[in-house]
């Protein structure tokens, strides 16, 4: 995991929550059309919300269904070393709900959009271009 340098020696990681409603939706969206990875879920107990953290590579998120933790809703911004790569990762999964496009950002670079369905919007921008 990359971590940021930080004040007098220390390191810093910053991973997003994502408010979610329906465990089965976020795993088919985050790990089925994002392809990334389920590290771990925890629930106090059976019927209680899950809370979960996902990753691809060192692109971390948690997840929660916790209606406390966070705002559905949200946009995440995430530079990406090889834009083109992942977007031919993600676009040629069958899922059916989400169809991006890269785009030319008013800032210079390349980039997409992906929204899960929970109204949270990931933007993947291409680090080259920053």
């Amino acid at each position: 995991m990359s971590m940021c340098n930080g004040v007098d020696g220390m390191e810093f990681q910053t991973i997003p929550i994502m408010r979610i409603f329906d465990e089965d939706k976020a795993k088919e969206f985050y790990l089925g059309f994002l392809g990334m990875e389920l590290d771990w879920e925890h629930r106090f107990e059976d019927g209680y919300p899950i809370y979960m953290q996902v990753s691809l590579g060192d692109f971390v998120l948690h997840l929660s269904e916790h209606s406390g933790d966070c705002t559905p809703g949200s946009k995440v911004f995430v530079n990406v070393s090889d834009l083109d790569k992942l977007f031919v990762q993600i676009t040629t999964k069958p899922y059916k709900y989400n169809k991006p496009s890269i785009e030319n950002a008013p800032w210079g670079a390349r980039c997409f959009t992906v929204t899960d369905p929970f109204s949270n919007r990931i933007l993947f921008n291409d680090s080259a271009d920053s």
